[in-house]
């Protein structure tokens, strides 16, 4: 497949729609040398985006994070965003929205004269984890871990974050694994590298409370659905031992979707019929 530089269709940018291999920034935008950019990932059902507005208002609150206004309100940027799903032809997609510092009068640090640009992409795209949606993810436990939230803007979902997620995936794929679980600043369970993550044991489900790291919609959405089937659910600090005693885990994000795992380093899990039904019920919710 063609390099994500090189293909056909059209992006929108700054209000345009722009041909794909054209929609290009300058060497010295900020967010380049800064990682000043926020952006959302979302999925396209049957040409409709799960969650949409949700996820326009959450890169909002993310740039404000980042102390940056987008210059576009949230209904402008839902209009934008089915403008790009019309104009390439997709019901069923990825979309990817991003906003970020571009070039301008500042190249330092400091930044606040820069013009704050809107990009929106969408594409077709399988399951994230491949085959391990079926069979169980492989996961590594990651060398770094979720930082204070004392020291970054936890809740915003910025590309800055991202950092260590990329090393530890890289890492984790170099030993046949899908992804990397990482441990936060404290050592309790937080989150793989683009998913949050949630046990089950006797019935119950167990899953970190997001308190240093992204509170995902679609962690949200399982959320609701557990309880809307009477199942306890447990948000809290999980000590990395307490793996062993767990009998299922599955990761739940928009690119993921809900993906059993099983395996997390010497601890395995059964992909059981709890993980299976609430994976196929979330396969229905988001086509409805």
């Amino acid at each position: 497949m063609a390099g994500y530089d090189d293909r056909d269709g059209l992006i929108w940018m700054d209000g345009k729609m722009v041909p794909w291999r054209d929609a290009e920034v300058h060497i010295l935008t900020h967010a380049l040398h800064y990682a000043s950019s926020v952006f959302e990932g979302e999925r396209a059902y049957n040409g409709k985006i799960f969650l949409s507005r949700k996820h326009s208002e959450r890169l909002h609150f993310s740039a404000g994070e980042l102390d940056f206004k987008i210059p576009y309100t949230v209904d402008e940027i839902e209009a934008a965003k089915q403008e790009v799903l019309t104009a390439n032809g997709l019901t069923d997609a990825y979309v990817r929205a991003l906003s970020w510092r571009g070039a301008g009068e500042d190249m330092g640090v400091s930044s606040a004269r820069n013009p704050v640009r809107l990009a929106i992409a969408a594409w077709g795209w399988g399951n994230y984890y491949g085959d391990a949606k079926m069979k169980g993810a492989k996961l590594d436990i990651s060398k770094w871990k979720r930082p204070s939230p004392e020291t970054i803007p936890v809740h915003a979902k910025a590309a800055g974050l991202y950092m260590i997620c990329t090393t530890s995936k890289h890492a984790a794929e170099a030993k046949g694994c899908s992804d990397a679980l990482f441990m936060d600043y404290r050592g309790y369970v937080a989150e793989a590298t683009g998913a949050n993550i949630f046990f089950v044991k006797d019935g119950e489900v167990h899953t970190p409370k997001p308190d240093c790291f992204l509170n995902g919609l679609t962690r949200q959405t399982v959320i609701g659905m557990l309880k809307d089937r009477q199942i306890q659910v447990h948000e809290r600090h999980i000590e990395p031992g307490e793996m062993e005693g767990f009998q299922q885990c599955w990761l739940t994000g928009t690119a993921a979707e809900v993906t059993p795992v099983g395996q997390i380093g010497d601890y395995t899990f059964e992909v059981g019929a709890l993980t299976r039904d609430i994976s196929e019920s979330y396969e229905k919710l988001v086509r409805q």
